[in-house]
C-alpha cells in the first residue's frame, strides 16, 4: 500500500547523497558555492513547529520564484528576506536553496507592503485594512506606520483604537525583529525570538547579550543548550561559574521535567552537569559548593541518597510532612459523628434507600474515609471505586456535611461530578491557583469543606498537592482515590505511590472485579495485562481488537483509516469520541505526524472554515487541541482539551471551548502553548476516559514500552480498545515491569505513622 501523503518526505526535504556520489561527506568534492537570494515570501509550503524546518516559495528581486528551504520559522508571506545558503537538487522537486541564515528586511514594493502587512503579522491589520491603508500611504507606508503611526487614523474605517493597537502591534513587531536578527547571527532558531521578547519586553536584547543563561531559567522551550550556544556565540569563557552553576540547575530542572525526579544524588548530579558542560567533574564541584552556599540547592540525606533538590522540591516535600501530620494530629473532626455510627443501619439506609448493597471491602472503605482523617482508597478498573466514592458522598451528604469534589483534569473532575451528582472541579480551579503557584485558598483562606475527595490521585504532582494541602482545613476529612498501577503524575514527584509506599497512610485497595465488569474485555485485559499477561482479543470478543501492523508508516494508515471511517461505520461512534494514543512523540507512527495526518482526515480545508498558521502549526475551526502549559490569566492548565471554535485573524485571537464549557482566548503570540489533540501520548490522557481508543504499539516504541503505560492507554477506554501494531510490543510491554525509580524523599520524610 502506498504511503498517506503527509508521511512522504516533507516537500523539499534534502536527501542523502547516492552511493559514490562525489558530493556525499567525506569525499574531497568541492563543497556547494555559497549563494546570496533577496526576495520576497510569497507563500509557506511547509512548515514543521518541532524542528522550524521550512518551506518558503519566495519571489526573488531579479524576478522568478524559487524554492527556499531550511530552518525559517517564523517567516510570514509579504516578508521580504536576505537568504545565505547553497542551491541543492531534489529528485522529486527540483532545484531548491538551503538556507543557512537569513535576516528579515521590510519589504520595499508596494505589493509586498501589501502582503506584509495583510499576512496577519500585526494585531489589528487584516488583508482588507491592510489594502486600505496601503492604497493611502502607497510607498510610504511603512515609513508612516514607523514614525507617524498617528497617521494610520487617516485611512477610512481605522478609527483611533484601531490606530493605537497597530501602533503597538508594529513596535511589537520591530522588537521582535530586532531580537530574531541577534539570535540568527548567533545560529539560534529566529522561533524562540518571540517568547524571548514576551518574557522580557524592550530588555529582551539586553538580556540575550548580558545574561544568556536566564534563558534557560525563564522561557519556556529554551534549555540550556541553546542559552549556552548564545552565551559561547557571545564569547563567554567556557570554564566561568555562572556556566557551570547553569548547567547543574538545568540538570535538576530537567531531572524533574523530564523524569519526574525532585532531587538527584549528588554523585549522578555532578555526572550529568560534568557530561553537559564537557568539563571533567572535579572542576564542576566547586560550582555545585557555590550554588549550595547559595540557598538554591539544598544537599540532604535521603535513606541512602546524598540528595541534591532545587530549593523549592526541598521545602514541598517538608511541608507536605507537616501538613499532613497536622491533619493527622488536629483534635478537631468533623466527622465525629460517624465515630460510633452503626454501620449496619447505615449500609442498611444506602441499600433501602439508594438500591447500593456494599461488598465488603467497599464497606471497609466506607468506614475509613469517614472516621479517619486522612484516607485512600485504590484499585483496578471494575472493583467498585465508584460506587464506593458516591455511597461515602451519600453517607456524608445526610448528615448535612459539606462535601467538595477535585481532580486533577477537567475529563476527570466531569467523570466525577456524574458519578455523585455533586458539583467538581479540577484541583487547579478550586484552589484559584495563579502565577508562581500562589493560591486564592490556602491555610489563611482554606476550603468550605468537611470532607474533600480528590479523584485520579496517582495524577498529582509534589507541588499540586502541597497547594491542596495548604487549603485543607485541619479539623477536615482528605480522600485520595486512584488507580495506583498507572502511569505516575507528570510533574515532579510520586505522591500516590510515596504515600502508599510509606505504610503510613491508613488505605484500601479493592481488589474483587464484580460480575458485571467482567463481561467487559476491558476491564478483564487491564487486570491481564497488570497481572503480566497479554489480553486476549478475537471472536466472541466484541469491545477488544488487535490490528496487526509491522512498520510505523503502516500503523499510522491503520489507525488513521479506523477513526475516520471503521469505528464509526461499524459502531456508530463519531471520530470525536475516539482517542488516538501513542507512547512516543516522534516518528511515523507519533504523536506529532499523526495529529497532521487526522486533521487532514477528520478537519481538512473547506471554503468558509477558518485556519491560520501560527509558528510551525495549522490551526483550524474544528480542531482538537490540547493545552500544554498552566496559563492562570485564562484559568487553563496543562493538560486540558478543547476545540477551536473561532479564528480572529484581526486581533489574533484562536477561540477555544474547553471541556468544563468556558470559551476562551488564546492569543496568536501564545498558541505555541496549545498543541492538537488528535493523538494523544499516553502520559497526556492520564485522567481523562473516552468512549473508544486505539491505541498504537510498535517495537521502535520500546524505550517506552512498559506494562503501566500498556495499562494505562487501555484503562482510558469506557467501551471500545484497538491496538494497532505489532503483539511482541505488547509483549515488551507486559513483561516490563520495572518502573523507573523516581528520586523521591516523601516516603522516607514522613517518618513517624500518621495513622494515630
Amino acid at each position: 500500500m502506498p504511503g498517506p501523503k503527509s508521511q512522504r518526505r516533507p516537500y523539499g526535504t534534502a536527501v542523502s547523497p547516492a552511493p559514490g556520489d562525489p558530493t556525499a561527506p567525506g569525499t574531497t568534492a568541492q563543497q556547494p558555492a555559497a549563494v546570496e537570494l533577496s526576495g520576497t515570501v510569497e507563500r509557506i509550503a511547509y512548515q514543521n513547529d518541532e524542528t522550524g524546518y521550512t518551506v518558503a516559495r519566495v519571489l526573488r528581486e531579479s524576478g522568478g520564484l524559487v524554492t527556499v528551504v531550511g530552518d525559517l520559522l517564523g517567516v510570514v508571506p509579504g516578508e521580504a528576506l536576505q537568504v545565505s545558503g547553497h542551491w541543492e537538487h531534489h529528485p522529486e522537486h527540483g532545484r531548491q536553496l538551503k538556507a543557512h541564515t537569513y535576516r528579515p528586511v521590510l519589504p520595499a514594493t508596494v505589493e509586498g507592503m501589501r502582503k506584509y502587512l495583510g499576512s496577519g503579522l500585526i494585531k489589528g491589520v487584516g488583508p482588507v485594512s491592510a489594502q486600505r491603508i496601503v492604497d493611502h500611504f502607497g510607498a510610504e507606508t511603512l515609513r508612516v506606520i514607523e514614525e507617524h503611526p498617528e497617521r494610520v487614523a487617516e485611512v477610512p474605517g481605522v478609527g483611533p483604537k484601531r490606530q493605537e493597537l497597530i501602533a503597538r502591534g508594529w513596535a511589537e513587531q520591530r522588537a521582535i525583529k530586532d531580537v530574531m536578527v541577534l539570535l540568527a547571527g548567533l545560529g539560534v532558531n529566529p522561533g524562540l525570538a518571540v517568547r524571548i521578547y514576551r518574557e522580557y519586553g524592550d530588555g529582551s536584547v539586553a538580556v540575550v547579550k548580558n545574561q544568556p543563561y536566564r534563558l534557560a531559567r525563564d522561557v519556556w522551550g529554551i534549555g540550556f543548550k541553546t542559552a549556552d550556544k548564545l552565551a559561547r556565540g557571545l564569547g563567554l569563557p567556557l570554564d566561568s561559574p555562572e556556566r557551570a552553576q547553569a548547567g547543574l540547575l538545568y540538570a535538576l530542572n530537567e531531572a524533574a521535567d523530564g523524569s519526574g525526579h525532585c532531587y538527584l544524588p549528588r554523585e549522578d548530579l555532578v555526572a550529568k552537569a560534568a557530561e553537559l558542560l564537557e568539563m571533567p567533574p572535579d572542576r564542576v564541584e566547586p560550582a555545585l559548593a557555590d550554588l549550595l552556599a547559595s540557598g538554591d540547592a539544598i544537599r540532604e540525606t535521603v535513606g541512602e541518597d546524598d540528595a541534591v533538590y532545587l530549593a523549592p522540591f526541598y521545602r514541598a516535600e517538608g511541608a507536605i510532612v507537616r501538613r499532613l501530620r497536622r491533619l493527622q494530629a488536629s483534635p478537631g473532626d468533623r466527622f465525629a459523628c460517624f465515630q460510633g455510627v452503626d454501620w449496619e443501619a447505615a449500609f442498611g439506609w444506602l441499600a433501602g434507600k439508594r438500591g447500593v448493597r456494599l461488598a465488603e471491602g467497599q464497606a471497609e472503605a466506607a468506614r475509613l474515609a469517614l472516621t479517619s482523617k486522612l484516607a485512600i482508597l485504590t484499585g483496578g478498573p471494575g472493583t467498585g471505586k465508584s460506587t464506593t466514592v458516591r455511597s461515602i458522598v451519600q453517607l456524608a451528604r445526610a448528615k448535612r456535611r459539606q462535601v467538595v469534589l477535585a481532580a486533577p483534569t477537567g475529563r476527570a473532575a466531569k467523570r466525577l461530578a456524574e458519578l455523585s451528582g455533586l458539583e467538581a472541579k479540577t484541583i487547579h480551579r478550586l484552589l484559584g491557583l495563579r502565577v508562581g503557584g500562589a493560591a486564592q485558598l490556602d491555610e489563611e483562606n482554606p476550603l468550605d469543606a468537611d470532607l474533600v475527595v480528590v479523584d485520579e490521585a496517582s495524577m498529582l504532582d509534589l507541588f499540586l498537592f502541597n497547594s491542596l494541602l495548604k487549603a485543607v482545613p485541619p479539623d477536615a476529612h482528605l480522600l485520595l482515590v486512584g488507580d495506583a498501577d498507572q502511569l505516575p503524575s507528570v510533574g515532579a514527584g510520586n505522591v500516590l505511590a510515596d504515600l502508599l509506599t510509606s505504610g503510613q497512610v491508613p488505605t484500601v485497595r479493592l481488589q474483587t472485579v464484580f460480575r458485571q465488569a467482567e463481561t467487559s474485555a476491558i476491564v478483564t485485559n487491564a487486570h491481564r495485562i497488570n497481572a503480566g499477561q497479554l489480553p486476549r482479543y478475537g471472536p466472541p470478543i466484541d469491545d477488544f481488537f488487535v490490528f496487526p501492523a509491522d512498520t510505523p508508516e503502516a500503523a499510522a494508515d491503520l489507525a488513521v483509516d479506523l477513526v475516520s471511517r471503521r469505528i464509526p461505520g461499524k459502531f456508530r461512534l463519531p471520530p470525536d469520541e475516539i482517542q488516538v494514543l501513542c507512547p512516543m512523540h516522534r516518528g511515523a507512527a507519533g504523536v506529532g505526524l499523526l495529529n497532521q495526518r487526522l486533521q487532514e482526515a477528520l478537519n481538512p480545508a473547506r471554503p468558509g472554515r477558518a485556519e491560520v498558521r501560527i509558528g510551525g502549526r495549522l490551526f483550524r475551526v474544528g480542531d482538537r487541541v490540547i493545552a500544554l502549559r498552566n496559563d492562570y490569566n485564562l484559568e487553563v492548565f496543562n493538560g486540558d482539551l478543547g476545540v477551536v471554535v473561532g479564528i480572529d485573524g484581526l486581533d489574533h485571537l484562536l477561540r477555544t471551548r474547553l471541556e468544563d464549557g468556558r470559551t476562551v482566548e488564546f492569543e496568536f503570540a501564545k498558541a505555541d502553548e496549545l498543541s492538537h489533540a488528535w493523538a494523544l501520548s499516553v502520559h497526556k490522557a492520564q485522567g481523562s476516559e473516552f468512549r473508544a481508543v486505539v491505541v498504537l504499539l510498535l517495537t521502535s516504541h520500546y524505550p517506552m514500552l512498559a506494562r503501566n503505560l500498556l495499562y494505562t492507554a487501555v484503562t482510558r477506554a469506557k467501551e471500545l480498545v484497538v491496538l494497532v501494531g505489532q503483539m511482541k510490543a505488547a509483549a515488551i510491554a507486559v513483561r516490563n515491569n520495572r518502573v523507573a525509580r523516581r528520586y523521591s524523599g516523601l516516603a522516607t520524610r514522613l517518618g513517624a505513622r500518621l495513622t494515630g
